[in-house]
């Protein structure tokens, strides 16, 4: 887990091949003190995550290449991001989806369109558990 002294927060990688989302979503962390990594596809997520070792992880599920839930089980098998708390986030809010999430290894699920509001406290109780 990155983190630094002063304001500038932990780090807090997005990923998302949709632009807007990810403006909304990198705006919001960032407006939250947090300092973000902004990857548009999954294999991108992937390096970044192993690279630079965020503190939390936001995944859309549907990105080309490789999807929210595989970059998940591919960071849980890695021992440097085995612990890394991550959401996935997704336009389909069938339980079956988010049943789906959690098999691959996400700690929360959170379906689109979010409030900012929903996104910071996710992000905020994930990250206070795992300190």
């Amino acid at each position: 887990m990155e983190a630094v002294a002063g304001d500038q927060g932990l780090l807090v990688l997005a990923a998302d091949d949709d632009e807007i989302v990810l403006g909304l979503v990198v705006y919001r962390l960032e407006h939250s003190g947090y300092r973000v990594i902004a990857a548009h596809d999954g294999e991108e997520a992937l390096t970044l995550a192993l690279a630079r070792r965020p503190a939390l992880a936001v995944l859309d599920v549907m990105m080309p290449g490789l999807n929210g839930y595989e970059v998940t089980r591919l960071l849980r098998s890695y021992d440097a991001t085995r612990a890394l708390p991550i959401i996935l986030l997704t336009a389909r809010a069938e339980d079956a989806d988010s049943e789906r999430a959690l098999d691959a290894g996400a700690d929360e699920y959170l379906a689109k369109p979010f409030s900012p509001e929903q996104l910071r406290s996710r992000v905020e109780a994930l990250l206070a558990r795992a300190a």
